[in-house]
């Protein structure tokens, strides 16, 4: 069983390429550097997210295609709020201004969100089905929607954002893994366990905020 395993993954090594791990490894980057609320996070993953535009558009995923465009513009966006936010130590200067705070949703309002998601995965997993225009419609639409989704929490510094995160990037490592794109898959493997650091690293944050 362990030489199946083995000799499969070696197959699926032998598919990537020098720009997927050039996208994986700007992707990482991003990450830790959003947990540790760095701004350079943000062109990070504007280089990786187009490098991926590219790749899934060739590969037959329309929907990860699209999501790498989306958050090509989330880079924007997040570079342009973490941007005109002054830093903490800027902040500590001047009782008038603040940087933007971590904060968390209740659950009424997570519970309409995630209702909105599923919906939206439904309808585009649909749609992929009805053209055939995805190797797999249904977890290519989920995890673009969810991602996209999440990626404005992560923009608004939503607590929460990682645990969506989490759960995110655990269908993500199916979906790459399956459609041959390994170090990808890999990538998101480690996610998780950037997620929940990142989550770690919020958490204490905001209760340093509210002390």
């Amino acid at each position: 069983m362990d030489g199946q395993l083995a000799n499969l993954f070696a197959i699926q090594l032998q598919h990537f390429s020098i720009w997927e791990a050039i996208a994986v490894a700007l992707g990482l980057a991003y990450v830790l550097m959003a947990a540790r609320e760095i701004v350079w996070a943000w062109p990070a993953a504007f280089v990786s997210t187009a490098i991926y535009m590219v790749i899934f558009w060739e590969g037959n995923l329309p929907m990860q295609s699209a999501l790498n465009l989306f958050y090509m513009g989330m880079a924007a966006y997040g570079w342009w709020l973490w941007q005109v936010q002054p830093s903490r130590e800027a902040a500590a200067t001047n009782t008038d201004i603040k940087p933007l705070a971590i904060h968390t949703w209740g659950l009424g309002r997570h519970a309409l969100w995630i209702s909105l998601g599923v919906l939206l995965t439904f309808s585009f997993g649909g749609l992929l089905t009805l053209f055939e225009a995805s190797q797999m419609p249904y977890l290519d639409a989920g995890v673009m929607v969810f991602s996209m989704m999440t990626t404005f929490l992560m923009a608004r510094k939503v607590l929460e954002s990682w645990f969506y995160w989490i759960v995110i990037n655990t269908f993500a490592v199916a979906l790459y893994w399956q459609t041959g794109y390994p170090l990808t898959a890999m990538m998101f493997v480690a996610y998780m366990g950037l997620a929940w650091y990142g989550m770690i690293k919020w958490q204490l944050r905001f209760r340093a905020q509210t002390t």
